[in-house]
């Protein structure tokens, strides 16, 4: 009975030590949801290339007209808008199960790793925009997603560092391949995202 006692006030120390230094709250359905806003983003976003005559990233220095640019630009915020609030509704709801808050030491330092390779990794983006190196911009997105998530993975849950990696891999790999950009783009973002959301939803959410 003792040895019990003691089994379970060291695995309670444990879960204590882990919840301090790591943001743990992340849901799984944040993940999925982040994914199929990004499948129905990368639908829309070839629609509009269908609808101009143009073929995605086709590698070819072309200049595109202002307004174009403009709606594929609205297309990418409402995106990222859309993702970052199923993000922060399932990760708080998850919280306040877990009777944890939400905003803590360890949350600013998980953003700020999160976000220094996030935000050099936009900014390298417009640079290729502007420099009229389209066909670049999606193995970019991916590699520099994928930094970012290698970065932020010491401050929550290890299995973000695989996602990382994962995304790192195919970035490099449509490197290749820049024709598909928008394909590798929407697997990157898309898929793994729903199959990763699904995965630690199983392992974590579920439970």
């Amino acid at each position: 009975m003792e040895s019990n006692n003691i089994q379970n006030d060291l695995q309670h120390i444990r879960q204590m030590m882990e919840r301090s230094s790591r943001f743990i709250s992340l849901s799984g359905l944040s993940g999925v949801f982040a994914g199929i806003t990004a499948l129905v983003g990368a639908f829309l976003v070839h629609q509009v290339f269908q609808s101009e005559g143009v073929s995605y990233f086709d590698n070819s220095g072309r200049v595109y007209e202002f307004h174009f640019v403009r709606k594929l630009f609205l297309i990418g915020l409402g995106i990222l808008v859309i993702a970052l609030f199923f993000g922060y509704f399932f990760t708080a709801r998850k919280s306040k199960q877990q009777n944890q808050k939400i905003w803590d030491a360890t949350t600013k330092r998980l953003l700020i790793n999160f976000a220094i390779p996030l935000v050099t990794g936009g900014l390298f983006c417009i640079g290729l925009a502007y420099q009229h190196y389209f066909a670049m911009i999606a193995p970019a997105t991916l590699i520099f997603y994928g930094l970012a998530l290698v970065n932020a993975e010491r401050y929550t849950l290890t299995d973000v560092k695989y996602l990382g990696i994962s995304e790192i891999v195919l970035g490099l790999l449509s490197l290749f391949f820049l024709g598909y950009g928008l394909l590798f783009w929407a697997i990157g973002f898309g898929v793994l995202h729903i199959v990763y959301g699904l995965v630690m939803y199983k392992k974590y959410d579920s439970k």
